[in-house]
């Protein structure tokens, strides 16, 4: 974190001005020092000033003068200063909206803290401010992982509570299951948001360019490491890293530094790793694809990304939300969802998961257009023709009975732990097997 503070100081005195640009560059700030207050919100702007050091009485604008043309459009802390204050004044310019009043001559050692508590109260204000800002733009974790089923809200708790961590998050799931939103709510909702997001699609580097692409050269300039510099790096399609990549990015986690692939120069590596993954990078530590050492660094915290089979009853929802999106998008109204529509839905398999309901989604706004398109229609061009109930009554049957089946299985019949996993009675239980025409012994032996 850079605690390297911006300070500008405005003073006609030349030797107070001169005076005071040496004690707090002596003390670490960065310092901008004037004798006019003048043309100031485009010089504070341009140098990022944290705080403002200002004489109260001044040829032209006077301090309190300025103070009332920035405090409309700044949030900069003003600290005022005379030779002639008194507790009028101090009041007065504390009431205009001043963070403090010093009376000439001041202590060295309390100005410095005064200044230093006013910089960290700027920094902390923005970081509130940057937050609320992307919070608002997001409308909330709950509409970046939209759904009520249970895995989903678990996930959602689960990133509240990670993402004040630095520690490193691997996730897992299949394609299309919003891994990187989850990596992008990571570092949104946690200290890293003011610094840099950035995403490295593995899948996507050729592997002669990798090492460059993710620790740069001298010929091409910095790579990825440095671009995410005190932010965080998210690493997609763990199982594409080179094997000889995959020792150097270990190095990295570890000693925190790295080197360019034609330089034997340090650099600092301050960042957190989000990285995602699937179920096959198993089987690449089992034959040696995939370093372990390198997995157990990554894994220090694993989330699990649902796919969108295990969640249908979120399947509408998700609809209804990326339909409204498409239509605004396309500048048409959103089709409304007939019983049919949602058999359909319910009962297709989602191998792409929520991307591909997505584009199933735009696909069927695009048509709406055109004229006339149903659900089914759009889910005909993601993949070869499935078999789809014609009522919602038989889509949410052939549902219940996967579920059902499958609680079975899982608990090996054992009737009262299947009702509490499914939340239901076991009456309810027992009538609902009978009602599908399940065959519990059938199912136990399979």
């Amino acid at each position: 974190m850079n605690t390297t503070y911006r300070i500008m100081v405005i003073d006609d005195d030349k030797s107070m001005r001169e005076s005071l640009g040496h004690l707090l560059k002596a003390a670490g700030f960065e310092v901008q020092c004037l004798s006019r207050a003048e043309n100031i919100p485009a010089r504070m702007k341009a140098q990022d000033t944290e705080v403002l050091l200002c004489d109260v009485r001044m040829p032209g604008v006077t301090g309190i003068e300025l103070l009332g043309q920035l405090k409309p459009q700044s949030r900069v802390p003003i600290v005022l200063m005379s030779a002639h204050g008194d507790i009028p004044m101090a009041v007065h310019a504390i009431q205009e909206g001043a963070y403090s009043f010093l009376e000439k001559p001041f202590d060295p050692r309390r100005l410095l803290k005064l200044l230093e508590n006013a910089a960290q109260l700027h920094r902390l204000s923005l970081n509130t401010q940057r937050l609320r800002d992307r919070l608002a733009d997001l409308s909330g974790l709950d509409r970046i992982l939209i759904g009520k089923n249970s895995a989903i809200d678990a996930l959602r708790g689960e990133i509240m509570d990670l993402s004040t961590s630095n520690a490193n998050v691997m996730l897992l799931g299949e394609t299309g299951t919003g891994k990187e939103l989850v990596a992008r709510a990571l570092h949104d909702l946690g200290p890293r948001s003011g610094d840099p997001f950035v995403a490295l699609n593995c899948a996507a580097v050729p592997v002669p360019k990798f090492e460059e692409t993710l620790f740069g050269s001298r010929e091409t300039g910095a790579g990825l490491l440095a671009r995410a510099e005190g932010g965080t790096l998210f690493i997609d399609e763990l199982g594409a890293i080179p094997k000889e990549t995959q020792a150097k990015l270990l190095r990295v986690i570890e000693t925190r530094q790295y080197t360019l692939v034609d330089s034997r120069e340090l650099k600092q590596a301050d960042i957190r790793i989000v990285s995602a993954g699937n179920e096959r990078l198993d089987s690449m530590i089992k034959t040696g694809a995939f370093r372990e050492d390198l997995f157990f660094r990554l894994n220090t915290i694993v989330l699990t990304m649902p796919p969108l089979r295990d969640r249908r009853d979120d399947i509408a929802l998700l609809t209804t939300h990326y339909l409204d999106m498409f239509a605004a998008t396309y500048e048409t109204v959103a089709p409304v969802l007939t019983s049919s529509d949602i058999a359909s839905l319910i009962a297709y398999d989602w191998p792409g998961n929520v991307r591909e309901l997505r584009n199933v989604c735009e696909r069927h706004i695009l048509a709406t257009r055109r004229g006339a398109c149903s659900v089914r229609e759009a889910l005909q061009v993601s993949g070869p023709e499935v078999a789809t109930p014609e009522t919602l009554r038989e889509a949410v049957a052939a549902f219940e009975r996967q579920l059902i089946g499958k609680a079975l299985v899982s608990h090996d019949g054992r009737m009262d732990d299947v009702a509490e996993a499914l939340g239901i009675g076991r009456r309810t239980l027992n009538e609902k097997i009978v009602k599908l025409g399940l065959d519990k012994a059938t199912l136990l032996q399979s």
